[in-house]
């Protein structure tokens, strides 16, 4: 991925769940979640890896997809996040 496109990602944590957010710049973003410096919830819930992510043409529209994957079951997040 580019830095400076934005992009919805999704992280699974330590304790099993999965975190949703979005940025511009992913390598970034996920440095700071694992450092501690990230999200409220990856501070308490550390990050193991990044499930992956999809890319949108702005933040607006990467916004909308943050509310969207929040709102599904965790069995539909990883397909609605590879494009399904």
């Amino acid at each position: 991925m580019a830095n400076g496109a934005w992009c919805l990602y999704l992280i699974e944590c330590r304790n099993g769940s999965w975190y949703a957010g979005i940025t511009n710049h992913l390598d970034a973003r996920y440095a700071a979640h694992v450092a501690g410096r990230g999200a409220r919830y990856t501070r308490a819930n550390p990050p193991l890896r990044l499930l992956g992510f999809r890319e949108y043409p702005d933040r607006s529209s990467a916004s909308r997809a943050e509310w969207a994957i929040r709102q599904l079951p965790r069995e539909r997040k990883l397909g609605f996040l590879m494009g399904g």
